[in-house]
């Protein structure tokens, strides 16, 4: 099967549109106000309305409360939560209780980081660069050494960093079940170089990972 790709960071409709028409299996929308990518729900409902109706919508949060998320979920039919911050275990299992697929977010600080995160309750974990002022969006890579012959009780989502010129090389070494790309496909924060994102689509859709 071909590497699953989510292009996150979305504030406008025709990046929304040029992701899932370029292939990408999923969008998301950034719900934490201090990110330079943060949409609010309204703006969200606004672009999704009429969009095609395949790929995921991943709403990203960082330590919501449980209705911020539930409410957030009806308003855009989100089919995904994204936990990026140090949320309880709790509020991930209300959430899949809702019949909301969890991803966690683990900012990778060397190998007990992961290992915190393995019995996590969550359908997916997304990997992604350590920054001590910023729980995400970083634009920076981590050491994929870290990583190397790690084999999680779930899934797991290659993030931080990633452009077309270095997703061969990440998947050279590493053997994630999809990637997630924001930075790597922008000209600016939150808007999206279609150009970059239809390369990064073409690179990531020649791969293929373990069914």
């Amino acid at each position: 099967m071909s590497l699953r790709v989510k292009i996150c960071g979305i504030t406008r409709r025709e990046d929304a549109e040029a992701a899932l028409a370029g292939g990408a299996d999923a969008i998301g929308f950034v719900f934490h106000p201090e990110s330079k990518r943060y949409i609010d729900v309204q703006a969200a409902r606004e672009i999704t309305a009429g969009l095609p109706p395949f790929g995921l919508r991943v709403g990203v949060f960082v330590e919501p409360t449980f209705q911020a998320v539930i409410e957030a979920a009806k308003a855009i039919h989100l089919d995904t939560i994204q936990l990026h911050g140090a949320e309880p275990p709790e509020i991930a299992e209300d959430l899949r209780a809702e019949g909301l697929r969890v991803w966690k977010a683990v900012r990778v600080d060397g190998r007990e980081s992961l290992r915190v995160y393995e019995d996590y309750p969550c359908d997916a974990l997304v990997l992604d660069a350590f920054d001590p002022a910023r729980p995400g969006g970083t634009g920076q890579t981590f050491d994929w050494g870290v990583v190397a012959g790690w084999s999680p009780p779930v899934p797991w989502i290659l993030s931080g960093g990633l452009t077309a010129d270095n997703l061969g090389e990440a998947l050279q070494m590493l053997t994630p079940c999809g990637v997630d790309v924001s930075s790597g496909v922008e000209s600016s924060p939150g808007v999206k170089d279609h150009d970059l994102v239809r390369a990064f689509l073409q690179r990531a859709k020649q791969e293929l990972v373990p069914a």
